[in-house]
């Protein structure tokens, strides 16, 4: 067993205990004294939060039980989590405080060896090209938790200041938004989150559930996206459009 998948069994030993000795480690995977010492620094990076018990029966105390739930994935699905993270990373601004490249180091500690090397090259050969953050967006985490708890927020922004339920956020062309009901006059609105001055959660009870938000949205766009055009083609669109159906068939 290389020490990337010791590393990682090791999580999944500890992660339903409350407590542990350098011992155990030593016994439980045949290591000496010094390689489970080194592990423990290891394991305290990759975000096993413990303290030191003193004493001649102390030892480490788990400070919080995490779950460390073992997820048989084939290489593609690797490739695509891995892809996806890299993905993620290049966005200045995200509503989630994690660091994805502590997130990154903790993923290949799981891996063996040979898919580790994978990885690395699929990062290096693979690459996802993105519009940058052309805002700067506040209060994206405050936003998300808000969201998840259905509450109701007091938000100041540059062209109105009302109380709001916040139904979902939305990054598009590098600017982030949120979609809602404005409780003040109870419209719908999809907002610029970079417009946000000031930010409040508010202790007046949800006037929606989630499912009526829902609701609201699929209504929105019905109506706001339901615009009946015509439009017509000249001789050269005729023929482009020809061409691209001449492309599909074939």
């Amino acid at each position: 067993m290389n020490r990337s998948e010791r590393l990682n069994q090791e999580l999944i030993f500890l992660s339903y205990r409350q407590e542990f000795h350098i011992k155990e480690l030593m016994q439980e995977f045949n290591i000496s004294k010094r390689t489970a010492l080194r592990d423990v620094n290891s394991l305290e990076q990759l975000g096993l939060s413990f303290y030191v018990e003193p004493g001649r029966y102390g030892g480490y105390q788990l400070m919080q039980q995490q779950l460390w739930v073992p997820i048989l994935l084939n290489s593609q699905e690797i490739n695509a989590l891995f892809f996806a993270l890299k993905a993620l990373s290049l966005l200045s601004a995200t509503p989630f405080e994690k660091s994805y490249h502590t997130i990154y180091k903790k993923l290949m500690a799981t891996l063996s060896l040979s898919n580790q090397r994978q990885v690395a090259k699929l990062q290096r050969v693979v690459n996802y090209y993105s519009i940058p953050n052309l805002d700067a967006p506040t209060h994206l985490s405050d936003l998300l938790t808000a969201i998840l708890d259905e509450n109701v927020v007091q938000l100041t922004m540059t062209t109105v200041t009302a109380g709001f339920q916040i139904f979902d956020l939305l990054y598009r062309h590098g600017i982030w938004f949120f979609s809602g009901v404005n409780l003040d006059n109870n419209a719908w609105g999809i907002y610029r989150c970079d417009t946000i001055k000031a930010f409040q959660t508010s202790e007046q009870p949800a006037r929606y559930t989630w499912k009526q938000l829902a609701q609201r949205q699929r209504s929105y766009d019905h109506h706001h996206h339901n615009i009946r055009y015509k439009c017509a083609l000249t001789p050269l669109g005729r023929e482009h459009v020809q061409r691209i159906i001449i492309l599909i068939c074939t």
